[in-house]
């Protein structure tokens, strides 16, 4: 069973964000990155099911040379071997431009199954994965929180609204997107840190895919959000100025 994983390497979570000088994008000289959240659930869930049926786990990532952290990771936890697709200005291709070029990296390899994390923790698009399923033509579903290999395909438990979980059979080869926190993820070890220098990384630039050019996001200027406060007085009984509260909190804020 050949299973892809894609990952993407994003800045940590408690990184400070600073807006750079350009005014275009954000600082990252001082930035500490890290693998997306979703894609390292994607990465074990791929694992698991090598342990369990076989075949390798192959990781695909786009972006500049620093990101050679993220799939040695990777490759220190169990991973097979991986593909670089290197991008230099990732950031300025959207979801479509960034699942064409994974699609296009993707096809030789013919794999069984594909995973990718749900959502970026930093452009949190959602989309890419569903998108390399249509590209690639297969089959696919999303919030999987558990794989399981069939004799027809593939069983995968989705996680719905309200607790509520749903199994659905597919068949193989398809794309699922994972969610984060169906699985405890494991550490690397010393050994599998030391194998993964001698595991395969090909390269593959974009523009040997095609980069797809006409995909490319314009950012005329990044910003932080404002800071406002406001103050609104409720009128009216105790009673009405509790209902209108909820309403607020529903809809304007919506926290309940």
């Amino acid at each position: 069973m050949k299973i892809v994983v894609a990952i993407k390497q994003v800045p940590e979570r408690d990184a400070h964000i600073r807006i750079a000088a350009s005014g275009q994008w954000t600082e990252e000289a001082d930035l500490q990155f890290a693998m997306n959240e979703s894609d390292a659930y994607a990465l074990e869930e791929g694992l698991q099911l090598k342990e369990k049926n076989g075949g390798e786990v192959v990781v695909i990532s786009a972006g500049p040379e620093r990101i050679g952290s993220t799939i040695s990771e990777a490759l220190a936890k169990g991973a097979d071997r991986a593909i670089h697709v290197e991008c230099d200005d990732l950031g300025k291709y959207d979801a479509l431009g960034i699942a064409t070029l994974l699609a296009a990296a993707l096809k030789p390899e013919n794999p069984d199954l594909v995973l990718t994390g749900l959502q970026s923790d930093d452009f949190g698009y959602g989309q890419t994965g569903v998108i390399l399923a249509e590209l690639l033509g297969l089959p696919h579903a999303s919030l999987i929180l558990h794989v399981d290999k069939t004799d027809t395909g593939l069983n995968v438990k989705r996680e719905l609204e309200e607790g509520w979980f749903q199994n659905i059979e597919l068949p193989s080869p398809a794309v699922l997107t994972i969610q984060s926190g169906g699985t405890r993820l494991r550490y690397a070890t010393l050994m599998g840190i030391k194998k993964a220098k001698t595991k395969e990384v090909r390269r593959v630039t974009a523009a040997e895919l095609g980069s797809p050019l006409a995909l490319l996001i314009v950012l005329d200027r990044v910003s932080l959000p404002q800071k406002q406060k406001s103050t609104q007085f409720l009128s009216g009984t105790a009673k009405e100025a509790a209902d209108a509260l909820v309403e607020k909190l529903k809809f304007e804020v919506r926290v309940l």
